[in-house]
């Protein structure tokens, strides 16, 4: 399996596959598999990469 979370990078912006709810995060860290996002409805929630692949968001209208 591709780990495709290894591309994220600070900056980025993202969605969370299981909690649409917490809208657009921004990618703040990425070490070792351990993401910390800062989501607009959520706040700063730090995410298992090797349990769930975040969403890159190319586009803030999708």
């Amino acid at each position: 399996m591709t780990d495709l979370n290894a591309i994220l990078t600070p900056g980025m912006l993202v969605r969370h596959p299981d909690w649409p709810d917490w809208g657009v995060g921004q990618v703040q860290s990425n070490i070792g598999g351990r993401i910390t996002v800062n989501f607009r409805e959520q706040g700063k929630v730090v995410i298992d990469g090797s349990r769930i692949v975040l969403v890159p968001v190319f586009d803030e209208g999708n």
